[in-house]
């Protein structure tokens, strides 16, 4: 008759290593660097967000509703920053009759004087900042 104490280590070895490699899969969560693929230049934003864009700096009048509202950055895709600090506007998709997925994210203290804005046209999957080039 067999040790089944010698059976449960033989089994547990097994499994360590089968499942071993895995092991990396269940750690926790990392925090993840901001998501901001290469910079686009303002001219180079559809003519709906350089509308959008202006309609920021000049403090409206704004479409939507939910333009102005602070953008929380649950993702953390965008660089880190205070509870407040990002608002987003709605970017006009034609054709779409909802507010579609284009918006701009501007952070600052002042929301008319945004020191960093960016563009997704995925709905926050991907962002891009906006520069200005002359």
């Amino acid at each position: 008759m067999r040790n089944k104490t010698l059976d449960f280590a033989a089994l547990a070895v097994c499994i360590g290593v089968f499942l071993g490699p895995c092991t990396n899969l269940v750690q926790a969560k990392l925090i993840p660097e901001a998501v901001v693929s290469a910079p686009i230049a303002l001219q180079d934003l559809p003519k709906e967000g350089q509308e959008t864009y202006q309609l920021i700096h000049q403090g409206g009048p704004f479409r939507y509703e939910k333009d102005g509202v602070v953008f929380g950055n649950r993702e953390r895709h965008l660089p880190l920053a205070a509870r407040g600090f990002y608002r987003e506007y709605t970017v006009k998709t034609p054709g779409e009759k909802s507010r579609g997925a284009r918006r701009i994210v501007c952070g600052g203290e002042k929301p008319r004087l945004p020191k960093q804005c960016f563009y997704t046209q995925d709905h926050y999957t991907s962002f891009r900042e906006i520069v200005k080039v002359p």
